[in-house]
This record gives C-alpha cells, structure tokens and sequence, in this order.
C-alpha cells in the first residue's frame, strides 16, 4: 500500500537556497581563482539591471500570490490556482526572478564561476521543485492546471 501523498508540492529544500549556495560558492572560487576578468562597467550595468528585473518580476509573483491568500512556500499547501499578472508569461515568474538576480549577482561581482554553476543549479530546481510543484498542481487541479501547462511557457 503506497502512502498518501501530501497535500503540498513536498519540495524539500528551499528553491532559494538552492540559488544561493552555488551563486556563493562560485564567487568565493572566483575570488581565490578568477577564469576571466569580465569588463567591469558593462558587467556592472547589466548586472544591475537584471538584478532589478528579478526583484520587478519575482516580487510582483510574490504579490500576486499575497494578495490571493495563497503561499509561496513550496511545501505548504496551494489554496487558490494563480494565472494572472506575471503567470500569464511564466508559470515560473519567481525561479525566471532569482534566476535573473542569480546571473545579475555574478555580473556585478563580475565573476564567471556561478555562470558556469547556473545549468546544473537549473537542472536540480528542475528536479527538486518544479517538476514535483507541476505534479501537484495537476493533481490539486486537474485539467484547469492542463490547460494553463499547454499555454503558458514553464519559463518565459
């Protein structure tokens, strides 16, 4: 007899902690043992820029999701199906947001060990989080989380 399934995306492990421990990782390697000195005023302003975009796009997920009663946490569970503001472009808006503050950090810091970090950081949010979130949330809604899936690009 298989145990029930809980009523939560059962993500293990914090998607953001996930992001920040190989983005440190690879600033403090790049520190110790820099690969290419990337130029620093463009560096530093795509950076910022994309560091803005993150916090813009993540933040407004997230306040979409305040406003709906619904939590962001990913192994409590989901209460209300959100497809509005940012979820009609993505229906990953907050991992699109740290992942773009994820590559504005290594661009402002101007170090190419976290870049190079960044598809094997992609793969284990893959695994650990979205694939176990998508799962949940067609169980939990069934054929309207089908439809919003054939729509919506899981990134952007």
């Amino acid at each position: 007899m298989s145990e029930p399934r809980p009523d939560s995306a059962a993500v293990k492990l914090p998607p953001p902690i996930t992001f920040a421990a190989p983005l440190v990782a690879g600033l403090i390697i790049g520190r110790w043992c820099p690969l290419v000195a990337l130029p620093a005023f463009p560096s530093r302003v795509a950076g910022g820029i994309l560091v803005a975009a993150g916090l813009a796009f993540g933040g407004w997920a997230r306040l979409i999701f305040l406003r709906h009663g619904t939590t962001v946490l990913p192994f409590r569970p989901t209460t209300v199906f959100v497809v509005e503001g940012p979820f009609r472009v993505s229906r990953n808006p907050m991992y699109v947001g740290i992942a773009s503050i994820y590559i504005g950090v290594s661009l402002l810091f101007r170090s190419v060990w976290p870049l190079i970090f960044l598809p094997l950081v992609l793969l284990v949010i893959h695994k650990t989080a979205i694939a176990r979130e998508e799962a949940y949330l067609e169980r939990r809604f069934g054929a309207e989380y089908r439809d919003y899936k054939n729509r919506v690009r899981r990134w952007l």
